[in-house]
């Protein structure tokens, strides 16, 4: 049983108090991860064929109380910020509650994904985007989702450990204190441009840029566009007319659709 799930790339985000939530602005897009669920005499993980140890997905299957082999093609980068191990993790939920017949609901999915990727350490909300498709906005007044149309380039150079970044209580303090103010600085129907621009001020801010992230910005914003880094990873993703958008060797756009099974 197949499922897929998009990736998704957070602009900015600010963990909230005691639910492993978080206020931010993300986007689910159009590439992802696709997950193929088969029962097994013990639960195994692979990427493109080849085992691996995946903890958010074996965290799941044990939650979820079943035995499975999962094959994971990721059409994303892994560990640069895609939300790849929340995606394959969401897929893996809808493809192993089909094939088992386990009978949950959506929203049942939903929660095993996001519990297995906090107990993790390898995500605070990105199932949440996944799930729904589109530019999703939560700044404390409640949630918002907007269907951009505009062509996103990106370009990957690395990653950053979220596990090691989300555990950093310095670099949290600041992310907390920085993206609650910005976030809410945000009009309530902002534009992509808006949002990668605002994302490009809190990246700063909390010091996480790399010098190949900085140039990659600069490189956008001097052919007239818009970019910022995805978090956490060293992704740069922009907006702009082509000449911006050709900076950047790759493109994909905002999924209108979240996660499904195949």
């Amino acid at each position: 049983m197949e499922a897929f799930a998009p990736g998704s790339v957070t602009a900015l985000f600010a963990p909230t108090e005691g639910d492993g939530k978080s206020l931010g602005v993300s986007m689910a897009v159009e590439d992802g991860v696709v997950a193929d669920v088969a029962p097994a005499d013990e639960s195994r993980v692979a990427v493109a064929g080849e085992r691996v140890d995946f903890e958010p997905v074996e965290l799941l299957l044990s939650d979820l109380g079943v035995d499975a082999a999962v094959d994971l093609a990721p059409g994303i980068p892994l560990g640069c910020g895609f939300g790849a191990s929340g995606a394959a993790t969401l897929a893996t939920a809808l493809a192993a509650n089909e094939r088992f017949d386990l009978g949950l609901s959506r929203q049942e999915m939903l929660y095993a994904a996001h519990e297995a990727e906090v107990t993790a350490g390898t995500g605070l909300g990105d199932v949440f985007i996944q799930e729904r498709g589109g530019l999703v906005m939560d700044d404390g007044t409640g949630l918002r989702r907007f269907d951009p149309a505009e062509t996103v380039a990106y370009e990957s150079y690395g990653g950053i450990d979220t596990a090691e970044a989300l555990g950093d209580e310095a670099l949290m303090s600041r992310v907390t204190d920085v993206g609650t103010r910005l976030i809410r600085d945000l009009p309530a129907d902002p534009s992509l441009s808006q949002v990668l621009g605002q994302g490009w001020t809190f990246a700063r801010e909390i010091g996480l840029p790399t010098d190949d992230v900085r140039s990659a910005v600069a490189a956008v914003e001097d052919a007239g566009g818009t970019a910022t880094m995805a978090m956490v990873g060293q992704t740069v993703f922009a907006v702009g007319d082509d000449d911006a958008r050709s900076v950047l060797d790759h493109e994909t756009r905002v999924a209108s659709e979240g996660a499904r099974l195949l």
